[in-house]
């Protein structure tokens, strides 16, 4: 018999269990901004299971502070990231923005003003402020989209460009963000590209490109008293040119690919435009570079198969020493500090972004951040493998592989392909962040192709699918890539299926139609699905710089191939069940790309309804945390679904 003690406890016990149960719903609450249609509830369950890989965080160098020897950073502690200070290596991060938008800026050179880029709703149409106090003033006109440009050296001035003139073309201005009536326009140009990279010393001129295509930008010298823009070079040639910066003296440093496949570290002379290369790395872009305040060093970072290596060129000599004390990964940010030490961003598959620095006179690195990994250790993440096959043509094209822990996942494993946005871009074999937990937790192997058209491989790769009789020619890499995950012992090639963004959406569509016996989902996110109604909806002043890579939807026969070759007039071949993703606010692919493709896809005799989410608050791509995590268990249930069955 139970005496009244155990009773009580009983009792007791039942009445916290129920009160449990009353405050642990079945499912995860979903954020009030995102509609769906067809996506099931997230159970409480997955959420609660994931939760250490929903808090990892990164740290990205955004610059010094020459007044407190301070580093600006940009990191998340909230929904979205937000700039912090950190007055030493691996000090506290203080917050130093708090909005409700994600935000980005960079210290005045003199390090008493901080210049900010904000947006809202991921729209893009970005507006330009100071900070002071916590505080933001504005200095642009509330309206148009503007965009930062380079700071004086001496941080007088700051250069922007904006639409407010007509809302398609970027013209110049700058402004001393002190004092907001300093704003004045010095150029007024035609198309959305342009950019002032650098001022002289002196302030009397600048440095100005016109970017018009990923292998075509024009070099310019303005005066900013006359506001007369002069050409620098041919520009009748195909030439890309970036990273300008003039040295101390005044000498004009850049890179550019004139007379090569690839970008070299080089002086431009500003009378000429000729350019005189300096550093190369043989087969491989130099991605980056910046100058030290005094001028005699000049940091500089190369892209090899996708792995960042740092070097210090002495540019009086011309000669350049490797760091090689920096791991395998890849780096980004480049800047000196008026004292020496060179600040940057660097991650590896085995650990998150952070913020770093480097002594160049004894080669030490420096690490100031560590950021959170939800108590997870990646130190002894496999290194992703390097696939490379030929293609259809002959052509080789490349890859990054992250396999399961075989010893965990034993036996043949399924694969996402995951096609990187652009197709001006490059995967490279850095932290993958939530994509661990598909590999480390669910033995699923994640494949990130680079196909012809990505950059990092020269300009003569990136231009292979240009305009739209070459357009399919990318989609047929994928078909070479296929083959050799299928010849891989390890790889399940009945359990395949395909993602992307932006392009990559495109090219999921796409792939899913050319692949559809291979494929057995397809997660395709704030893609086209029409190259007209794409470039016919687009934001003016985006759009001229699309058809130079797509092609142009005014001349007849463009058009008629963009129509044949657009995945909205054969959503009826694909077979694999659909999750479409979308950005209410999207100024690049708008949403009326995702509503008439998800229409067509749930209009197939017999399929399956289309899952579709969209962000209410969100443009292209989704920056909001809650918004980030809900898509992620959804996308865990997607495959779950279809590849773990």
């Amino acid at each position: 018999m139970l005496n009244r003690l155990t009773l009580a406890l009983a009792a007791t016990s039942a009445l916290v269990s129920t009160a449990v149960l009353a405050q642990s719903p079945a499912n995860q609450p979903k954020p009030a901004a995102l509609t769906v249609q067809a996506v099931p509830p997230v159970p409480a369950e997955l959420a609660a299971r994931t939760r250490p890989y929903m808090e990892l965080r990164s740290a990205g160098f955004a610059g010094w502070n020459k007044r407190d020897r301070s580093m600006l950073i940009r990191t998340r502690f909230g929904n979205v990231p937000q700039l912090h200070r950190v007055a030493g290596p691996m000090m506290d991060r203080q917050q130093i923005t708090f909005e409700a938008e994600p935000v980005s800026g960079s210290w005045a050179p003199s390090g008493d003003v901080l210049a900010i880029q904000k947006d809202v709703g991921g729209g893009e149409f970005f507006q330009l402020y100071r900070l002071d106090g916590g505080q933001l003033t504005l200095l642009t006109d509330g309206k148009s989209r503007n965009e930062l440009g380079a700071w004086s050296k001496d941080g007088k001035l700051l250069a922007y460009s904006s639409t407010r003139r007509n809302g398609t073309d970027s013209d110049l201005y700058v402004i001393d963000p002190r004092d907001p009536k300093s704003n004045r326009l010095v150029a007024e140009v035609k198309g959305g590209g342009w950019g002032i990279t650098a001022f002289a010393p002196g302030n009397a001129k600048a440095l100005v490109a016109n970017y018009q295509s990923v292998t075509n930008v024009d070099p310019y010298l303005l005066d900013l008293n006359t506001r007369q823009l002069t050409p620098l070079g041919d520009h009748k040639k195909d030439i890309a040119f970036g990273g300008a910066q003039f040295a101390p003296g005044g000498q004009l440093w850049v890179l550019s690919d004139e007379d090569s496949d690839v970008q070299r570290l080089g002086r431009m002379d500003t009378t000429t435009g000729k350019f005189t290369p300096v550093a190369n790395a043989g087969r491989w872009d130099i991605d980056e570079f910046d100058i030290s305040d005094d001028g005699r060093q000049i940091a500089y970072l190369t892209n090899e198969a996708g792995i960042s290596r740092l070097y210090i060129l002495d540019a009086a000599s011309g000669r350049a020493r490797q760091v090689t004390s920096l791991p395998v990964g890849v780096a980004g940010g480049l800047e000196w500090s008026p004292w020496g030490e060179l600040g940057f961003s660097f991650n590896s598959a085995s650990g998150t972004a952070d913020a770093w620095s480097l002594n160049p006179a004894t080669g030490k690195l420096t690490r100031w951040t560590r950021s959170e990994t939800g108590g997870l250790d990646f130190s002894r993440n496999p290194a992703a493998r390097l696939i490379e096959v030929k293609s259809f043509d002959g052509e080789r094209v490349s890859g990054f592989l992250y396999r399961p822990d075989p010893a965990k996942f034993p036996g043949k494993r399924p694969v996402v392909v995951d096609i990187h946005g652009g197709p001006e871009g490059q995967i490279r074999p850095g932290f993958i962040g939530r994509g661990n937990y598909l590999v480390n937790e669910l033995g699923i192997a994640v494949f990130y192709p680079n196909v012809r058209g990505s950059t990092g491989f020269g300009k003569r790769f990136v231009s292979l699918d240009n305009g739209p009789f070459k357009r399919e020619d990318s989609i047929k890499d994928i078909g070479a890539f296929l083959a050799a995950l299928k010849a891989d012992p390890a790889i399940d090639g009945n359990r395949m299926a395909v993602t992307g963004g932006s392009y990559g959406g495109y090219m999921c569509y796409a792939s899913a139609i050319a692949y559809a016996a291979d494929f057995k989902g397809a997660l395709c996110n704030v893609a086209i699905s029409d190259f007209v109604t794409f470039l016919e909806g687009t934001q003016s002043y985006r759009r001229d710089l699309r058809r130079v890579e797509y092609g142009d939807e005014r001349i007849p026969e463009q058009r008629a191939k963009l129509q044949e070759i657009s995945p909205l007039r054969r959503v009826g071949e694909i077979r694999a069940p659909m999750f479409v993703v979308q950005g209410a606010n999207d100024p690049r692919v708008p949403k009326s790309e995702a509503d008439q493709v998800v229409a067509a896809l749930n209009a197939r005799p017999g399929a399956a309804p289309t899952w579709y989410m969209v962000g209410e608050n969100e443009g292209h791509g989704f920056g909001k945390k809650e918004n980030q995590d809900y898509l992620f268990w959804s996308t865990l249930q997607f495959w779950q679904q279809t590849l773990l069955k």
